[in-house]
């Protein structure tokens, strides 16, 4: 059963996403010098330390509630840990992070590396474990029309049907591993241009929600937190995000259970994923279908933000220009 909508976050104006657009910034730029460079633990501890950083000069008390694991792997932004001011007349949120969503493509030069959160109320993200997720991510033309209970092909030809579009013309995005290979083959035997990547499922999932961006659709599975981050994003967007667990064994499905999941196998849907209003930020490490990547102009350094409201369904996009000396950056090692 659907739940009751919460109010707006509060405060839900422009200033606080505001502030958290700063906070993905100065993970990109932190994480940025480390591309091509073939260190992906090192891109993701510059990212997570310069968001750390960040998180404290936001004007709220924030809970991660998806991080990169358990308090005893710190320096990782850990579930559980507490961000930003402990001041009492700042509201209490609960934030997702992935700091560098695609570590492996920062460290390999590889398009569609992110920095990225979400924030909604206290206790209106699904605390997801650290499991894979079956997922189908679709924009507005997509809401009733997609499925995970539906087949891979029957989801192409009704997208194409709502979107009025051929299937021949309909681009899909499947993340390039041996268990997609059969759901591929289906899809591309009704037609549709099935476009494989190699890491990094947000970036395909929002994109699904931007009219400009060339991705019909999303399905496959891959990590579940991740899903929560695109459930987030497609929910301020108004297109639809599905999601079932799928878990590698009974000690993860028991997580779940302990995490606060009463039903471990159902299909999970927007309002199980995001129970009321959020923000979704993000910010382009290297080139991608959603944003670009940072640039380095002389002195300055040049991010790229998208940054998204479910209350008003507002899109913004930002660039930011700042003198790269001004940033308390660590260089990087070679």
């Amino acid at each position: 059963m659907a739940q009751a909508e919460t109010p707006a976050l509060q405060p839900s104006d422009r200033k606080l996403l505001l502030e958290y657009v700063r906070v993905t910034e100065a993970a990109a730029i932190a994480c940025s010098r480390w591309i091509g460079l073939g260190h992906k633990e090192d891109a993701d501890a510059a990212a997570v330390e310069a968001m750390r950083r960040a998180f404290d000069k936001v004007p709220a008390r924030g809970t991660i509630v998806i991080g990169e694991g358990e308090r005893d792997e710190a320096p990782m932004l850990y579930i559980g840990e507490k961000v930003g001011p402990k001041n009492p007349e700042f509201p209490e949120v609960d934030i997702a992070v992935d700091p560098l969503e695609g570590t492996n493509l920062c460290a390999h030069g590889k398009t569609g590396a992110l920095a990225v959160l979400a924030v909604a109320h206290k206790g209106m993200l699904l605390n997801a474990p650290d499991t894979y997720m079956h997922k189908i991510a679709a924009g507005p033309e997509g809401v009733g029309v997609v499925s995970l209970e539906k087949s891979p092909a029957q989801n192409v030809l009704d997208l194409a049907k709502a979107k009025g579009k051929k299937p021949s013309e309909m681009v899909v995005h499947v993340l390039e591993r041996p268990r997609h290979d059969a759901m591929v083959e289906e899809m591309r035997k009704v037609g549709a241009s099935v476009r494989l990547f190699s890491d990094g499922d947000v970036n395909p999932c929002v994109a699904t929600g931007l009219p400009d961006s060339g991705i019909d659709l999303f399905i496959g599975k891959g990590g579940a937190p991740e899903g929560v981050l695109a459930a987030a994003a497609l929910r301020c967007l108004g297109g639809v995000f599905e999601g079932r667990l799928a878990y590698r064994n009974g000690e993860e499905r028991e997580r779940a259970i302990d995490m606060g999941l009463k039903e471990p196998d159902a299909l999970l849907r927007h309002h199980d994923l995001v129970r009321g209003h959020c923000f979704f930020v993000a910010s382009g490490v290297t080139d991608g279908p959603i944003l670009s990547g940072v640039r380095t102009h002389g002195p300055r350094t040049v991010v790229h933000s998208l940054a998204l409201r479910s209350d008003t369904t507002t899109i913004r996009k930002f660039e930011t220009s700042t003198l790269l000396d001004h940033l308390p950056l660590d260089p990087p090692t070679r």
